[in-house]
């Protein structure tokens, strides 16, 4: 049987999405996050923390100033450890990618673009660093801003629009499948947000500036830790000569004794560490600030929405054959679930259970586990009370189709079924006007068929009637 894995894979984060709970402390450790201060210098000098914007499991990103630019970007850096820097090297190649293959393409303003990357030797280790415009909220903020009641259908429009536009750069003109398309990972656009920034952030530069540079800024302005015994106050003067005499060592002659040179950054990484909390005394972590499309402008700027895909930490090249577990749950395809192969058709998949949360606030399929049946059978289950058919392909074609269904294709866990039409819930449970609901429906259901060869690419769902009065 699949693994019960209700999220995408091991890599995926939330670039800028603000969350009520922060990072753990605990994962500031060797191969973990890297310990920020605000102030604190990246790449040389050249980016200033200001705010953190959020975190993920496997990376925190921060708000900070440009100066070879003077603008603001979001600063991503990720864990140490080999496994996520892998990843990220993959990702910034699947990002150089959106960023260089037709910039005059519609879809290419509806994907969050990559703006450098660089190396940021810490005490945890060495982490991969991207930076990328800055954007706002997630969908998913902009849903609470409603109750989970629903977006306005003219709005939910707009920004599907502009999702498949991306999506269809992503898959025709890029070759890369998303992966884990939901709304976390589609950001709001924020309209002149340089102006906006330049006079939230004017304070915090303002001390930073004022204030005299501490070790950390110091020692992330380089990757080489030449400052870094200067101000540890905290340690024996015999022990300071000693230290710094590695230091004097270390610099005439790098990596000519490697035990050696682990043992001064390990010892000055639990230094830094050290004076990093005990100076900013606190248990928790840095709180993370999104920011908020209302603090810039009136609901009414929400009637021209711009959305971008974020995210693309588990995006995968399409002339690949995979089977492995993609997508977070509630928009998990069928033949993921099953083990089948599967390609860009399963974002497509995604962006319907998508565009119908964004319509209702709630989720298409929400599968849950019973007594007698896991995660898997519940959301199959849902899935054929709403498309009554299921193709060959998935019953026998999947590597763990023989765990879900019997010989004559129906299901083995779950045998009672309440078969609904897609229209009937958007107006029965969700009192969408009926011919509101019928349109809706007519609209998801090419993107909801269970033959992924027979699903609607994102290039013909743009041609669809329900998207032609947006802008």
């Amino acid at each position: 049987m699949p693994k019960e894995d209700d999220s995408a894979s091991d890599y995926s984060d939330n670039e800028s999405s603000h969350s009520d709970e922060e990072e753990d402390i605990e994962d500031y450790k060797k191969g973990g996050y890297h310990p920020v201060n605000i102030g604190d210098r990246f790449d040389n000098g050249r980016y200033i923390v200001l705010r953190k914007l959020g975190w993920g499991h496997f990376s925190t990103v921060w708000l900070t100033l440009d100066t070879l630019t003077d603008s603001h970007v979001a600063l991503k850096i990720v864990k140490a450890a080999n496994r996520y820097t892998d990843s990220a090297l993959e990702e910034i190649k699947l990002l150089e990618c959106v960023k260089k293959t037709n910039p005059e393409s519609k879809g290419w303003q509806h994907v969050a673009q990559l703006l450098n990357h660089f190396w940021h030797q810490g005490p945890n280790g060495k982490h991969a660093c991207m930076t990328f415009e800055v954007l706002g909220e997630s969908l998913l903020s902009l849903m609470k801003r409603y109750n989970y009641k629903g977006i306005p259908q003219h709005i939910v429009k707009r920004i599907a629009k502009q999702v498949l536009e991306g999506l269809d750069y992503l898959h025709r003109e890029c070759g890369i499948v998303h992966t884990d398309l939901k709304p976390e990972n589609v950001l709001v656009w924020i309209p002149n947000i340089e102006d906006y920034l330049k006079t939230d952030t004017a304070d915090i530069l303002k001390e930073i500036n004022a204030a005299p540079p501490n070790i950390e800024r110091r020692r992330s302005s380089t990757a080489s830790w030449k400052d870094g015994v200067a101000d540890v106050d905290s340690i024996s003067k015999s022990k300071k000569k000693r230290l710094k005499k590695k230091m004097k060592k270390k610099n005439e002659a790098i990596q000519q004794n490697n035990e050696d040179e682990d043992e001064l950054e390990d010892t000055l990484g639990n230094l830094k560490i050290n004076t990093q909390w005990n100076n900013s005394n606190t248990s928790t972590v840095i709180p993370s600030c999104t920011l908020d499309i209302t603090t810039i402008g009136s609901e009414k700027e929400l009637d021209n929405i711009v959305v971008k895909i974020a995210d693309l930490g588990n995006a995968c090249w399409m002339d690949g054959e995979y089977t492995h577990v993609i997508q977070t749950r509630q928009y998990r395809s069928p033949e993921v679930i099953v083990g089948a192969k599967w390609t860009n058709e399963a974002d497509m998949w995604s962006v319907a259970c998508m565009i119908f949360e964004l319509l209702t606030g709630e989720f298409l399929f929400d599968p849950r586990a019973g007594s007698k049946y896991n995660k898997d059978d519940d959301h199959l289950a849902q899935i054929l009370e709403l498309m009554r058919t299921v193709p060959k392909l998935l019953t026998t074609g999947g590597e763990y189709s023989r765990d879900f269904f019997d010989r004559s294709g129906k299901l083995k866990h779950i045998k009672k079924l309440r078969y609904r039409r897609l229209r009937d819930v958007l107006h029965d449970t969700f009192l969408v006007p009926p011919e509101d609901a019928d349109a809706a429906s007519v609209f998801l259901l090419p993107m909801l068929e269970m033959d992924m060869s027979k699903r609607a690419s994102a290039q013909q769902m743009l041609k669809s009637p329900w998207l032609q009065e947006t802008t």
